[in-house]
């Protein structure tokens, strides 16, 4: 059967003629697959950026962030400052109402929140500011999901020895639906293969989102290194560092953030779940690398098998820390397969992405270097991850528990 078009289509006005067209498609089983995104991005965009542009004095607003009782959820809210922050000492404290986001009984709900990094705001742009915080309890003791402050004391104690950090975070695009951008409506896209790393419209799903996330990172002064497509369409990678000590932990979490703002912008919903589809897909995860001075110098490679070996004997501890629910989210990921280790195994090897810990080619030809810590999901906490390298790998601590230092 062959569809004939009114002609009134083809001359001017066929606009018009167009809205009596679809419901009439419509009527007769003609459909197109169309994404589930929000309602909030299908307002008008161009009328809120006239408010935008308007001056705002020499106010300005600055947007705290910080994460909440279930370790992978981030809230914000913003408040008004006399004059343009400097320094992050400069910044006040806050409160919150941490009944609300898994964090207190309404009892005694107030929590209090500590800025701790300082960041360009890429939504309202100069001087506003966003703020990565700590949350303290009522007594000033940190919240649970607070563990910024304890890996921040486990750095200080190694600080002379400049353990760097790099963290590959993929993550995967999704309809508010929960269904993976741009798969067909009902069934799967062709296999894995030509979407890592891949061009076109067939092979990347997203790549607006990938390529805004990626200049307001710039702006705000995250230190996003790369980005690219990966192996499950639908799903992307952005890496950040090398950052030295605790600021690994503030960059990723503030890229995470904005990424969730971009992802809102567009309607769509980004997705850090380590299998977010079961079955013959790959997970996600947030690779970590790791070096210190030693490691980076001359003879480098001596120390990093050292550093593995010291992990070989800690692997129940590590993969307790490396996702929010000691490693229960990792077991649907960490199967052997899907250039993953298995999670009751230790392995390492040289170029090997079905291993626990991968020494990049380059580093085994040139003796130093860094070494690749693939057990993290992608929805670790960063403070975690870095904190126990550190207390393993530098600290050389032993057994299923962290040791409490005075």
């Amino acid at each position: 059967m062959f569809w004939v078009l009114p002609t009134s289509l083809f001359r001017v006005g066929w606009l018009f003629e167009l809205t009596w067209f679809e419901p009439w498609l419509m009527s007769n089983k003609v459909s197109a697959k169309t994404m589930a995104t929000s309602s909030s991005a299908r307002l008008s965009k161009p009328v809120k950026q006239q408010y935008m542009e308007l001056p705002q004095g020499d106010k300005v607003q600055a947007m705290y962030i910080w994460i909440d009782g279930t370790g992978e959820g981030l809230r914000c809210k913003t408040r008004t400052l006399d004059e343009e922050p400097k320094t992050i000492e400069e910044l006040p404290e806050w409160n919150f109402d941490g009944s609300s986001t898994y964090q207190s009984e309404g009892s005694n709900s107030d929590m209090y929140l500590i800025p701790k990094a300082m960041f360009r705001d890429p939504f309202r742009r100069d001087p506003n500011k966003l703020i990565l915080c700590e949350v303290l309890k009522y007594n000033r003791k940190p919240a649970e999901t607070n563990l910024r402050q304890t890996c921040q004391k486990i750095m200080a104690m190694v600080e002379n020895q400049h353990p760097w950090f790099g963290i590959e975070q993929e993550y995967t695009i999704l309809g508010i639906d929960g269904h993976p951008f741009g798969w067909p409506t009902n069934g799967f896209p062709g296999p894995q293969g030509p979407y890592y790393c891949g061009v076109g419209a067939d092979k990347a799903f997203g790549r607006d989102v990938v390529e805004a996330h990626y200049r307001a990172c710039l702006y705000a002064g995250v230190k996003i290194c790369g980005t690219n497509a990966e192996v499950m369409p639908a799903q992307w990678e952005f890496q950040v560092g090398p950052c030295e000590g605790i600021s690994m932990g503030d960059h990723l979490w503030m890229a995470r953030f904005i990424l969730h703002r971009v992802c809102e912008d567009f309607g769509v919903v980004v997705s850090l779940d380590p299998k977010p589809i079961p079955g013959n897909w790959n997970g996600a995860g947030c690779h970590t690398n790791f070096s210190t001075k030693e490691m980076r110098e001359e003879g480098g490679l001596r120390h990093i098998e050292e550093a593995i070996e010291k992990l070989g004997k800690r692997h129940k501890y590590h993969i307790r820390a490396y996702d929010p629910k000691g490693g229960l989210d990792n077991a649907r990921r960490l199967t052997g397969h899907h250039e993953t280790s298995n999670i009751n195994d230790f392995s390492a090897g040289v170029a090997n992405r079905g291993a626990s810990i991968r020494i990049p080619r380059a580093v085994g030809q040139d003796k130093r270097g860094y070494f690749e810590d693939r057990r993290p999901s992608a929805n670790c906490d960063p403070y975690a991850v870095t904190e126990a390298l550190v207390r393993t790998c530098l600290l050389g601590e032993e057994g299923e528990e962290p040791v409490e230092y005075k």
